[in-house]
């Protein structure tokens, strides 16, 4: 609650007692911004105290309205009625002492970290390490990412966790394919990134196993079988996927050969997804292999067997059964004792909890996985996790293209590294005539810019988007300098800096303390307003899992302060304290559209 509506609240309550003789709960007295058609800045609900005033509603707004005026004059000056409702002119100081604050924190709107604060745990990204990072890849570490940064603004200690998939049949898949065409080509003999490389091996594979497949099902079916039992059957017996089986088994037996091959292929991989995170701008503070956990995975499923949890079948494998929560039988271990998803994650979970004391764990994981963290949170929870019940499943929409469906073994994803590049180079073309007006900029200083730019495009486009939607990415549409994108706010930003600059040339400064006697116009009231509600959006974000909160206040301030530039005059304003308050107005702007941004994972140019 802001600093006016808390002292409005406090007076409401002090003026009921006083008016009916009753002490009302904070909660009672609802405060909300007052409708743009009616005089005011903020609006009391009157209806939840009639009972109490045993009066019209107009009636006891009155009298609760002209108690304010008479006993906080400082607070609200004035004041209307409109049926059940209250509306509160604000004392004009007040708005300039609330902008003073503002200005004050450099951290406005956020909840300092301490030492009692809990630790929220966030997993994202979760790549394989048989293909580079595509296009649902940078939606998943954006949403990551931001929502890290929106934690720890609500006063959480957060930790970034990554679990690498870096085992399992897609990955021999990669490996078998390198052995049999790759002629020991490397990343340096060949110039790729270590993960594109690997990904065309497992494009490769795909190719030469269909066309396996395709001479086989003739063959079964020139002898007599059905063609779609024909199809079947080759798809199990293409030479290509049993010897991707054989060399599985190896690696599950330690084989020397297959390990050390396994291990250098993985390192290409690893180094090409870092160079993928930096340019993302994205990073964690732990990560976790699957090569790791499954293993301890087997031995809480094991432990779970042993305490009733689980049953073992005939046939060896162990299952949970749900049927009592409402769901179904789920496997844990396959008959021949290999592990699944499920296993991975609960021996991730299991590691993480002797890591760390976690609080809450949140998996940012798209919702085509909605039943399998449902089953994994009674799984947690049966086995003793205490935050097991509570995981919370950050589920989000996939990103949809005009040509359908990502298929990474067709080769037919949309690469993170070529989609950063392409916004790269859109942005330094579409701002190419903006450049023209910066003097002096150096090359590296534009190419600069053209990345934080193109970044800003991208990371907003998809942040602005509520993550729980499936959503179609338009490059295009993201870029351009008009309208809800992350351009048209980091133009407006760098358009403030040129005006503070200029101040300051001129030798003004904001100074601490600000003329409370100066008369604020509608528009500067509205912004200060605005601002303010800054903290509120950071709350919804945390409380919801949801930034684009953030992005869309972004939008909505920097709409209110372009309306507001338009209208008024900062720098040629000819009254010393008007401009002034502008200046601290327009300052105030620049810092929250900077640190809302810098919660999204999006940086801000000082020029443009």
């Amino acid at each position: 609650m802001t600093s006016i509506e808390s002292k409005i609240t406090a007076a409401v309550i002090a003026g009921l007692k006083t008016l009916y003789g009753q002490d009302v709960p904070e909660k009672m007295v609802q405060l909300q911004e007052t409708r743009a058609e009616f005089e005011g800045n903020l609006t009391l609900v009157v209806f939840p105290f009639l009972k109490l005033s045993r009066k019209k509603p107009e009636d006891t707004a009155q009298e609760i309205g002209q108690y304010l005026v008479d006993n906080v004059s400082d607070v609200v000056s004035r004041f209307s009625v409109v049926k059940g409702f209250l509306n509160l002119v604000i004392a004009p100081a007040l708005w300039i002492k609330m902008l003073e604050s503002i200005n004050a924190e450099e951290k406005f709107g956020f909840v300092p970290v301490t030492e009692e604060s809990p630790l929220v745990m966030i997993e994202y990204s979760s790549p394989n390490t048989n293909k580079p990072l595509h296009l649902g890849h940078v939606r998943n570490n954006l949403l990551g990412w931001a929502l890290a940064n929106v934690m720890e603004a609500n006063g959480n200690k957060v930790v970034k966790t990554n679990i690498v998939n870096d085992r399992g049949i897609h990955i021999c898949k990669s490996m078998l394919a390198w052995l049999k065409y790759g002629n020991g080509e490397t990343p340096e003999s060949t110039g790729k990134k270590g993960d594109h490389l690997i990904g065309d091996y497992y494009v490769s594979f795909d190719k030469h196993y269909r066309e396996q497949v395709k001479e086989l099902t003739a063959a079964f079916v020139a002898q007599g079988m059905d063609a779609e039992a024909a199809a079947e059957k080759a798809k199990q017996e293409a030479p290509l996927i049993v010897e991707a089986h054989e060399m599985l088994v190896k690696w599950e037996h330690n084989d020397p050969e297959v390990r050390a091959l396994w291990r250098k292929m993985n390192e290409w991989v690893y180094a090409g997804f870092d160079e993928t995170y930096k340019a993302l701008g994205v990073s964690f503070d732990k990560i976790y292999y699957e090569s790791d956990t499954y293993l301890e995975g087997k031995e809480k499923v094991e432990e779970g067997l042993q305490k009733g949890f689980f049953y073992r079948r005939e046939d060896n494998s162990v299952w949970a059964d749900l049927t009592k929560e409402g769901l179904d039988e789920k496997l844990l271990l396959r008959s021949d004792g290999t592990s699944v998803y499920m296993t991975q994650d609960i021996g991730t979970a299991k590691l993480r909890f002797q890591d760390y004391p976690i609080d809450k764990m949140i998996y940012v994981v798209g919702n085509e996985q909605n039943y399998h963290f449902q089953v994994l949170s009674i799984l947690l929870d049966k086995l003793g996790f205490k935050w097991g019940k509570d995981l919370v499943h950050f589920s989000y929409g996939m990103v949809e293209l005009p040509n359908g469906k990502m298929k990474s073994r067709e080769g037919t994803v949309v690469d993170a590294d070529d989609l950063i590049a392409t916004m790269i180079a859109d942005a330094r073309e579409m701002s190419a005539d903006k450049m023209k007006k910066l003097e002096g900029l150096t090359e590296e200083e534009a190419s600069e810019i053209a990345r934080i730019v193109g970044m800003g495009a991208l990371k907003y486009f998809i942040l602005k988007v509520d993550a729980r939607k499936n959503m179609l990415f338009n490059p295009e549409e993201s870029i351009d300098f008009n309208g809800n994108t992350g351009p048209f706010i980091q133009y407006t930003y760098a358009r403030i800096r040129s005006i503070l600059r200029k101040a300051a040339a001129e030798g003004i400064e904001v100074p601490a303390t600000l003329p409370v006697e100066t008369e604020l116009n509608d528009k500067e009231i509205s912004l200060i307003q605005h601002l303010n509600g800054f903290t509120a959006a950071v709350r919804q974000a945390g409380t919801d899992y949801n930034p684009s909160c953030i992005a869309n206040y972004c939008y909505e301030l920097v709409k209110e302060y372009n309306q507001f530039y338009h209208d008024f005059s900062v720098l040629k304003e000819e009254d010393a304290h008007k401009k002034v308050i502008r200046l601290a107005l327009s300052e105030a702007v620049s810092k929250v559209i900077r640190n809302g941004l810098g919660l999204l994972g999006i940086e801000v140019p000082e020029r443009m």
